[in-house]
């Protein structure tokens, strides 16, 4: 059976959003409902979605969302990795519709049926949760690339830019009551990264043709890629992948210095579960055997 998959993404800044969606669109296993985007120039980074859905031969809606936070600056307001598109064909225009409302129809067109995977900072699920608040039971599960939850240093080292980048959404949805809420945070993404020369070298398949070219953009001034977010998503297919724990996740909204921050208590009655470890070997094995 196939999971229905709803991918909330920030594409177009740090590479790995497209890393990502490639591993969705080839994952035979995954029925992609609908992307919708988030942060500054969320129309470009649409676009770039549309790039990787036409060369996979797929028709995915995708909506533009939200490009300012609640309440802080936005932290990110170019996609910049969007300069690439020259070379891709891709769509210039996309439904007319409220991003929030896309999502809370799909959602509630399947009760229980949808995954949500936000790999972006949380504007758009926020206010998602806050339109309609039986949202998070009515999804099949909700799962993050969010927050630090296990590395003991000091506040700087605490803070992941999903997180931060709109703090007061974060709370809210840290807040929600979902089926299976679940993180995988900055302490365990970084384990499993990728050279510039070991990308070049194996992503040749048609459809990491296009996320190699945007990877051009980053290696301008990124040293490596961190597959952050497509961690995420291999663990929706292979549990197995990362070791969780359950407990409560409280997010800092009263130290400006610390705002996003989120604190982690294990608890084995807690609504929330944080990816604790990782296989890195396994992972890669299952993000490339897809294609």
């Amino acid at each position: 059976m196939k999971e229905k998959i709803l991918l909330d993404t920030d594409i177009g800044s740090d590479i790995d959003d497209a890393v990502c969606l490639a591993y969705l669109l080839a994952q035979p296993r995954c029925e992609l409902v609908g992307i919708t985007t988030v942060t500054g120039q969320a129309l470009r980074r649409a676009k770039m979605a549309s790039a990787l859905c036409r060369v996979a031969g797929r028709d995915v809606p995708i909506i533009p969302g939200c490009e300012k936070p609640f309440l802080v600056p936005q932290k990110q307001t170019e996609a910049p990795q969007a300069d690439a598109l020259s070379r891709w064909p891709h769509s210039e225009t996309f439904p007319n519709r409220n991003a929030v409302e896309f999502m809370r129809s799909a959602i509630r067109s399947a009760p229980g049926e949808i995954t949500l995977l936000a790999i972006g900072p949380l504007t758009n699920v926020g206010a998602l949760f806050a339109a309609d608040p039986e949202i998070p039971g009515l999804l099949k599960a909700l799962v993050l690339m969010c927050g630090v939850f296990t590395t003991r240093t000091p506040n700087s080292g605490r803070l992941e830019w999903n997180a931060i980048g709109d703090p007061h959404a974060t709370a809210m949805v840290y807040a929600a009551n979902c089926r299976v809420h679940r993180s995988i945070g900055l302490d365990v993404t970084l384990r499993v990264c990728m050279s510039p020369d070991e990308v070049r070298r194996r992503f040749r398949h048609p459809l990491l043709r296009p996320v190699l070219d945007f990877a051009e953009v980053w290696f301008r001034t990124a040293q490596r890629i961190v597959f952050h977010d497509p961690l995420a998503a291999v663990t929706i297919f292979d549990s197995e992948i990362c070791r969780f724990s359950r407990g409560r996740v409280e997010v800092e909204l009263a130290s400006r210095q610390a705002l996003g921050m989120t604190h982690w208590q294990e608890d084995p009655d807690g609504r929330h579960e944080i990816a604790i470890d990782v296989d890195p070997e396994r992972f890669f094995q299952r993000y490339f055997e897809v294609f």
